[in-house]
């Protein structure tokens, strides 16, 4: 076997390796980012300090906007520092820990949604001992359970896709992440993508049937309200979550369900945008749109900011 020089960084290609568009694209991703920062912020902090907000379904979505936070800022700013400066090394150390912190935080928010479907679940279908059951203690529970169970699958991840050897190419098509890491080891990964695929499937796959089954108890509990007004008005209070669903379902899908065999580098920079940056950077969008209390939280909010 020929000699193999084991990789000790990975080079980052930034979001262009086209230089007339690295600038555009850089200053596009850099508004992208502040953008999402500070939206997700403004959700945090509105949800702290209105009394009215102080409800399970805000408390999630304070912790779902805390994740988006951590997120984009796991991915983005490194991405941007190799588009802008050239700077586009990042050593195997820092590449592990960009991974198991992108994975954690994907797998956490993924805890939360399924949690948010089950808090809309029982306040639609059990309405009456709603309050008895979703205590803060309940609620404190399920945010632990979601961080818990969010590290413990990223160091599985992290583990088996750094367990791999790696020596050579390394060059990395956006961020440190399990498809185009798996695409560089120097040996066979299909054992290592064969568990991954499993332990992902296993839980994302109870996640989403979770989700799936709150949503068909949603519905048949809405379709059991005889008036239209009376329907709209219960669906309207999960309509913002079942978008964040179906984002979030959707960029993931997209992102995650191809093998690493059939990977290709310009689909798996377009899937990571989408699913990195699009759901931080909607779901503060979705939720202060639609919702009328969190519009008139934020408008506290904003009077009470000074300029």
């Amino acid at each position: 076997m020929a000699n193999l020089t084991a990789v000790t960084a990975f080079l980052l290609r930034g979001f262009s390796a086209v230089p007339e568009l690295q600038l555009l694209s850089t200053a596009t991703f850099l508004l992208i980012y502040l953008a999402t920062v500070l939206g997700n912020i403004t959700i945090v902090a509105a949800v702290t300090h209105d009394a009215r907000l102080h409800t399970p379904m805000y408390f999630f979505l304070k912790h779902l906007s805390l994740v988006d936070i951590c997120s984009v800022s796991t991915t983005l700013p490194r991405a941007l520092v190799a588009t802008m400066l050239g700077s586009r090394e990042i050593s195997l150390c820092a590449c592990a820990s960009q991974l198991f912190a992108f994975v954690c935080l994907g797998s956490t928010e993924c805890f939360l949604i399924t949690s948010m479907a089950f808090d809309r679940c029982l306040a639609i279908y059990k309405p009456l001992v709603y309050t008895a059951i979703m205590r803060p203690q309940t609620c404190i529970s399920l945010v632990a359970v979601a961080w818990g169970s969010g590290l413990l699958f990223s160091a599985f991840h992290t583990a088996n896709t750094f367990s791999l050897p790696f020596c050579g190419p390394n060059v990395i098509e956006h961020f440190c992440d399990i498809p185009p890491l798996m695409r560089l080891a120097c040996a066979n990964a299909d054992a290592h993508e064969a568990a991954g695929s499993t332990a992902s499937g296993c839980i994302i796959m109870s996640c989403f049937a979770l989700t799936v089954l709150s949503y068909v108890r949603i519905v048949a509990t809405v379709f059991q309200i005889h008036s239209t007004a009376g329907r709209w008005k219960v669906f309207s209070t999960c309509s913002s979550h079942l978008a964040t669903v179906l984002l979030f379902y959707g960029t993931g899908s997209s992102a995650y369900m191809q093998p690493a065999a059939s990977y290709s580098p310009m689909q798996g920079r377009v899937a990571a945008v989408f699913y990195s940056v699009l759901t931080p950077t909607l779901n503060p969008l979705i939720y202060s749109l639609r919702n009328k209390d969190m519009k008139g939280a934020l408008k506290k909010l904003y009077l009470q900011v000074p300029f």
